[in-house]
């Protein structure tokens, strides 16, 4: 029994390696495709820019971004580095991220140096009237083991979990 358990085992670690160097084929070397996200929000983008900068704040709308803590004080800029205690699948790990990118009011990105790494990007572009904002949000995560395997299997749930974010990011917005 516990030989067949093994076998079987190993089976499915061969079958999940073979699926993940496919799926890689696909990507021609250029990663998991990025999840991506969007929202119209009812607010102009000064407002909706300053929400999103306020790094330390970030928690209020990022459900599972239990804390952030930055590493030096002071408004966001490339190079700033500190860490996030994110929940992945009720498992709590610690995200160093350092910033990439700041334009304001219109795109802020930044790197995830984790355990899953990758990073996040945000554009802001002001609606036709100037009164609303329109966000997209485009993430990559890239896993220890299996990458491109397990960015299939986990799109699904973390396109819903940032979608809801960003709904949250409007509701605050737009109070």
């Amino acid at each position: 029994m516990i030989v067949a358990l093994i076998r079987l085992g190993l089976a499915g670690a061969v079958v999940a390696w073979l699926a993940d160097r496919l799926l890689s084929l696909r990507t021609a070397g250029s990663g998991p495709p990025p999840l991506e996200m969007l929202a119209v929000i009812d607010a102009p983008i000064d407002r909706v820019w300053a929400e999103l900068i306020d790094i330390e704040g970030q928690p209020r709308w990022m459900h599972d971004m239990k804390s952030v803590r930055m590493d030096e004080p002071g408004p966001a800029r490339v190079g700033a580095t500190g860490t996030a205690t994110v929940r992945m699948y009720g498992i709590a790990v610690e995200d160093p991220v350092t910033i990439t990118e700041v334009q304001p009011p219109h795109r802020f990105s930044l790197a995830h140096e984790g355990i899953v790494a990758g990073g996040g990007t945000f554009v802001l572009e002001r609606g036709a009237d100037g009164t609303t904002t329109i966000v997209r949000w485009e993430e990559r995560l890239r896993f220890p083991v299996l990458p491109h395997l397990g960015a299939l299997l986990s799109a699904p749930v973390f396109r819903r979990v940032f979608q809801a974010d960003i709904e949250r990011l409007t509701a605050i917005c737009e109070a």
